[in-house]
C-alpha cells in the first residue's frame, strides 16, 4: 500500500489492509495525565500499593488501557468523519503501568455509503504487550470521506454481523491469579438486574487535544477545528472515560471494567459539553468463585447552552465481588 501522509481515503482501502502505529509504555507520567482528564475512582488503578498486594504489579486503568488501543488503530482514520460503534471488546488480560503496548489495525468490512460521498471502514483491533501477550481484541466502525465525489468503490460489505459477544473466559483466569481476598472493596449499592441511577451532577469536558495527543490519536478532527464544517470534535474515548468515571463514583466497589458488549455513538461531543449518565443494571451473572460480572448500560447526555442530546449509549461489562 502506498504511503499516505494524512492517511487514506474511503477508496484507498481494501479488505485485508493491515496498519500499525509505534509501540507505547504505560508510564506512570502517562497514567498521571489520563486520570487528570477523567478522575477514574477504580481502586486497584489508583493503589499502588493495594494493587501490588493483590496482584503483584501497579495495575493499569482498563480506559488509559482502551484509550492507547484506539489511538494506536487511528493510523487508518486520520480523515474519520465521525466513529459509528465498537463491538465485542475484551480484554485478555489487565496490563501492569510500565507494559508495553502494540496494536494491529485490520480492514475486515468496507461499504461505501449512498447518500453521500462517505463509506464504512469495519476494522478489527488487536493489542499485544512487550512479551506477546493478547491484551485486547475488538471491532471498530468509521466512516471516512472519498477522496472525490465522483469516486466508486463497488463496496458493499454487509457489516452489520460485524463483532462479537466479549468473551470473559481469559480475563477471568487472569483475575484467579490475584489474591483479591486481601482487598476489602468498599461499600456501595446493590448491583442487581434492574437497578438503575440517574445521575444529576455531571463532568465537564477539558483537555480534548491533549488525551488525543497522550493516546497517540491521529484524527485531524480531534487535532484541527477546521478540518471539518462543523468544528473540532472530541475523540469518542472521551466521552466513554467520563461515563466510566461515573460508573466508578456511582459503584465504588467494582474490580475493573471486562469488556464491551458494544458503544454507539449517537451524537457529537465538543469540549466545554457537560456530561451526564443514566447507569441501569441490565444483568449479573456468578462467574468464578466470589466474583460476579455485571452487564450494564451507560446512556450519556450532553448538556450545553444550546440544548441537551444524547451523546452515548454504551455497555459495558464490569467485575465486582
Amino acid at each position: 500500500m502506498k504511503h499516505l501522509v494524512e492517511g487514506p481515503w474511503f477508496d484507498d482501502l481494501s479488505v485485508g489492509d493491515v496498519f500499525t502505529a509505534p509501540s507505547m509504555t504505560l508510564t506512570a507520567g502517562r497514567a498521571g495525565v489520563h486520570q487528570s482528564i477523567f478522575g477514574s475512582r477504580l481502586q486497584l488503578s489508583l493503589d499502588e500499593h493495594l494493587a501490588r498486594t493483590v496482584s503483584g504489579r501497579a495495575v493499569a486503568d482498563p480506559a488509559f488501557v482502551t484509550d492507547v488501543a484506539i489511538g494506536q488503530s487511528t493510523p487508518v482514520t486520520r480523515r474519520v468523519v465521525a466513529n459509528l460503534f465498537y463491538r465485542g471488546l475484551a480484554f485478555r488480560r489487565l496490563p501492569a503501568v510500565g507494559d508495553t503496548l502494540r496494536t494491529r489495525t485490520e480492514v475486515v468490512g468496507l461499504k461505501q455509503n449512498a447518500s453521500r460521498p462517505t463509506g464504512l471502514a469495519a476494522l478489527r483491533i488487536t493489542t499485544r504487550d512487550q512479551e506477546d501477550r493478547l491484551v485486547l481484541d475488538f471491532w471498530r466502525c468509521a466512516m471516512l470521506p472519498l477522496s472525490s465525489p465522483d469516486a466508486r468503490t463497488g463496496h458493499g460489505d454487509d457489516l452489520s454481523a460485524i463483532g462479537t459477544a466479549p468473551d470473559l473466559g481469559p480475563l477471568l483466569a487472569h483475575l484467579g491469579e490475584w489474591d483479591l481476598a486481601r482487598w476489602q472493596p468498599p461499600s456501595g449499592p446493590e448491583v442487581v438486574a434492574g437497578a438503575s441511577w440517574e445521575l444529576r451532577a455531571g463532568d465537564v469536558v477539558t483537555g480534548a487535544p491533549e488525551l488525543a495527543r497522550l493516546t497517540l490519536n491521529l484524527a485531524h478532527v480531534h487535532h484541527d477545528r477546521f478540518s471539518q464544517p462543523a468544528g473540532r470534535l472530541v475523540y469518542g474515548g472521551h466521552t466513554i472515560g467520563l461515563a466510566l468515571a461515573q460508573v466508578t463514583r456511582t459503584l465504588p466497589q467494582l474490580i475493573t471494567v471486562a469488556g464491551w458488549h458494544g458503544c454507539d455513538h449517537t451524537g457529537p461531543v465538543r469540549e466545554g459539553d457537560t456530561l451526564v449518565s443514566r447507569i441501569e443494571v441490565t444483568g449479573v451473572a456468578d462467574v468464578a468463585p466470589g466474583l460476579r460480572a455485571a452487564d450494564l448500560r451507560v446512556l450519556v447526555r450532553a448538556r450545553s447552552e444550546e440544548q441537551d442530546r444524547d451523546v452515548l449509549d454504551w455497555r459495558p461489562v464490569v467485575v465486582l465481588r
